[in-house]
């Protein structure tokens, strides 16, 4: 029997007494207008609770929860829609008893994901542009436009911590490293809720831990590993971030479906952390414990499971938890005062969002909105321009360093003049319009070709003629376009052939929600297309437009011809062709950096950096999992370097550290470093990683010129659960060092091994090193933790704090 219900105010506790077990399940459910096309699993098997929009007084007699995606669902003009938003709030407050307005939640994964609404780059892209900084400065700006639109909630930022690239979701997700995930997947939450619109923290949790990178499939991590990696970002943002909203993960771990448990939503989440806002279902995932986990026996059941763990609404529609649930409680099956706590909890957010106040909705509904305005798209180009990772260069790039500029460019490759190559899974353009095909787009989406021909110019150079060639599509066996893009090579001073992927959903498209390979290769021809451009001869530059890191090693380091240079764009929005162009031609020096490791093989995986000495290669095995450039990776058109490390000599078990180093532009043209810093746990109680990102930050120099870059570093950040399971900062010896990315790293300065063998048992220096990647690093200082065990509380910092003074 449940005891406890949430402090809420008074206003709140009085609402939900005087409401009939009807009017609290209505406030526990959504409803989705317009439902339509493909856009969420097993949508067309999922219709119950959906009802013809036009019988909404009928629906909604009891009240309504939520509506679901009411620009989101269908190309809709934002101003007519908005109109007819306002005034179905209106109907709610004046025909429902209790007269409470719906909350209305969006899609805002890259942007809201509504027609004519600007489209930002893939959140795998924010975690290339290691700028959290920049990430809350665009979330704002999307939720400005949420916001006017009378949008109350997002369905973001995505918080899974990537494991497999398989896996078809990766273009949502930030990276491989849960303090990169953490940090910028926080910023976004501040952002988004100093905007007025509450995130929601997705998928929680383990979702990305699926068996063989499959959507949806069984999680086998153990406690630590979820306690270690899984749990880290969402804790960040809860507690740091102060996000209102948590959505479940489709998943099961260890056999039991996290939907159906309160071991994450509540213990953890509430009991831990103390979360106090709303645990949303992701779509359907109260049936799928009927349909797909099959650990109830029907909905009700189904419900009742649901609402014991603690998910507080169901989406996107009223399918189990009206009738279904109303049954389990009228049965006694059901205690109500489940129910009543998460309408408490529902209620406040909507108090919190000013939806009970009598003015709601009472202003008029805005007469013109700019979804695309000059600042969202100012801000789109700033992070596409800093995502983008520069991961092999000859000296081709950039094209304004050549002492005779090119005239002729060939731009050649499925992605190379197609607007939707720049977006990602849930853009509205590859999310919506693909079932909408005569339906524009309603933004302006240079291709890279177009961009190419605005951009030199303002270079510095003289235009040059670009010719375009497809030579074939993203996937399928078509070859009889390479004759076509062989010709255009050959002809031209210079060839960019951009291949890589189609972002869609379930089948549609070659990565996205249930796109999940079997392959890391590029799909389709697209090898065989770069290859036959290099035997022309022409030099070439490959730019990847992708949603997940490929195994490219035979461009990077293979023995055969090979791309003057590589470029690697994750999605980045509808000003990625602009920022291509930007950085190919010179008028940005790439900063960007691998926000996960770039896999050398399919059957390397799962693979991340974050691995114990037995994670990686060895003389054991004749399997080699080093990736070709490591997470952290990144090149400029100049070059850093790093000296004079000063670390303090010892710390006590939760305190701070400081670590200090100089970086120095040795290159003769301006650039930004992302100055990254390293740790390594020695000798611990569990294995630990031979290699962990501490903390980091962006760091611009001109030529010549030095920063001294500082970094306060709580010890929590080497904390990791012990056997017992309690989250502890272990006295000892620990390495910290500053290095281009995670693989780069010098010789230990202190008697404490951390060579490339195992002291000789299981020697490895000769796997994994042969990757041709630059690399530099400062030595690695040795730190002595000091003092008793310290047990990790929510008390504890977090965040790594860093700062920069001039030379």
């Amino acid at each position: 029997m449940l005891t406890v219900q949430p402090e809420v105010s008074e206003r709140v506790r009085a609402l939900v007494t005087s409401m009939t077990l009807e009017e609290k399940l209505a406030q526990l459910v959504g409803y989705w207008l317009d439902q339509n096309g493909t856009v969420a699993p097993m949508q067309s098997e999922m219709a119950a609770g959906q009802g013809d929009p036009g019988t909404l007084p009928a629906i909604t007699t009891h009240g309504i929860g939520h509506y679901t995606r009411v620009y989101g669902t269908r190309p809709v003009d934002p101003v007519e829609r908005a109109a007819w938003l306002w005034a179905e709030q209106r109907r709610l407050k004046r025909e429902t008893r209790l007269g409470i307005p719906a909350l209305v939640h969006e899609e805002c994964l890259t942007g809201l994901a509504a027609w004519r609404a600007a489209t930002f780059p893939t959140p795998l892209a924010w975690g290339a542009s290691f700028d959290p900084e920049l990430v809350r400065e665009m979330a704002v700006a999307i939720g400005d436009s949420m916001r006017a639109l009378g949008v109350h909630q997002g369905l973001a930022p995505v918080l899974d911590v990537v494991r497999d690239p398989r896996w078809g979701r990766v273009d949502e997700c930030i990276g491989e490293d849960p303090y990169l995930v953490g940090t910028v997947g926080t910023s976004f939450v501040r952002g988004l809720q100093d905007a007025g619109v509450h995130a929601t923290l997705k998928h929680f949790v383990g979702y990305s831990g699926s068996r063989g990178g499959r959507n949806h499939a069984p999680v086998s991590a153990g406690p630590r590993e979820v306690a270690d990696v899984f749990l880290p970002p969402f804790e960040m943002a809860v507690l740091d971030g102060g996000a209102r909203s948590v959505m479940n993960a489709y998943t099961e771990i260890d056999g039991i479906p996290v939907a159906a448990t309160p071991q994450y939503l509540t213990d953890v989440l509430r009991g831990r952390w103390g979360f106090d806002g709303v645990v949303v279902a992701d779509y359907f995932a109260v049936a799928f414990l009927e349909v797909m986990h099959r650990v109830a026996a029907d909905r009700g059941e189904a419900a009742a499971q649901a609402l014991v763990a603690g998910i507080d609404v169901e989406l996107p529609s009223g399918d189990a938890y009206l009738e279904p649930l109303a049954e389990r409680v009228r049965s006694g099956a059901l205690d109500e005062a489940y129910v009543d706590r998460a309408v408490l909890r529902a209620l406040s957010q909507k108090e919190a969002l000013g939806l009970l106040e009598p003015g709601a909705f009472e202003d008029d509904p805005p007469s013109a909105v700019d979804l695309d305005s000059p600042r969202h798209r100012d801000l789109a180009r700033r992070l596409a321009d800093e995502s983008l990772v520069l991961l092999a260069n000859d000296g081709v790039l950039p094209l304004n360093r050549w002492e005779t500029p090119p005239a002729q460019v060939a731009v050649i490759g499925p992605n190379a003049d197609r607007g939707e190559a720049l977006m990602g899974c849930y853009s509205f353009v590859n999310h919506v319009l693909a079932h909408h095909p005569d339906v524009p787009t309603g933004l302006e989406i240079p291709t890279v070709a177009d961009a190419l021909r605005a951009t030199f110019g303002d270079a510095g150079m003289p235009d040059a003629d670009v010719v375009v060639a497809e030579g074939c599509q993203v996937e399928g066996d078509d070859t009889s376009g390479f004759d076509e893009a062989v010709a255009a090579a050959a002809a031209a001073d210079v060839a960019v052939v951009v291949v890589g992927d189609q972002a869609g959903l379930f089948g549609r498209g070659t990565v996205g929600e249930g796109n999940d390979v079997e392959s890391l290769e590029l799909p389709g021809r697209q090898r065989e297309l770069v290859e036959a451009v290099l035997a022309t001869g022409t030099p070439v530059v490959m730019v990847l437009l992708t949603g997940r890191p490929y195994a490219i090693g035979w461009a990077l380091d293979g023995e055969g011809p090979r791309p003057g240079a590589v470029l690697q764009a994750f999605f980045p929005g509808e000003a990625g062709g602009l920022a291509i162009a930007d950085v190919l031609t010179g008028r940005v020096n790439p900063s960007g950096r691998l926000p996960v490791s770039l896999p050398r093989t399919s059957g390397s995986q799962p693979y991340s950096y974050l691995q114990p000495v037995l994670g990686g290669p060895s003389d054991v095995t004749a399997a080699d999992p080093t990736p070709v450039r490591a997470f952290g990776f990144g090149l400029s058109y100049t070059t850093f370097g790093y000296s004079d490390l000063v670390v303090d000599a010892q710390v006590q078990a939760g305190e701070e550290l400081a670590a200090a180093v100089t970086v120095t532009n040795t290159g003769a043209v301006a650039g930004t470093e992302v100055v990254q810093l390293y740790g390594h746990d020695a000798v611990a109680s569990v294995t630990r990683p031979v290699a962990q990102l501490l903390g980091y930050t962006r760091v611009t120099l001109g030529p010549g010129e030095s920063a001294r870059v500082r970094f306060a570093v709580p010890t929590t950040r080497f904390a990791f659960s012990d056997r017992r399971m309690v989250r502890i900062v272990e006295p000892g010896d620990v390495e910290v060092w500053v290095g281009s990315d995670a693989a780069a790293s010098a010789v230990s300065s202190g008697p404490v091994s951390t060579g490339g063998t195992t002291g000789g048992a299981i020697p490895s220096a000769a796997k994994g090193a042969a990757t041709g990647a630059p690399g530099s690093a400062t030595h690695r200082a040795v730190v002595a933790i000091t003092g008793p065990v310290h047990e990790v509380t929510t008390a504890d910092a977090r965040w790594v704090q860093a700062s920069v003074d001039g030379a």
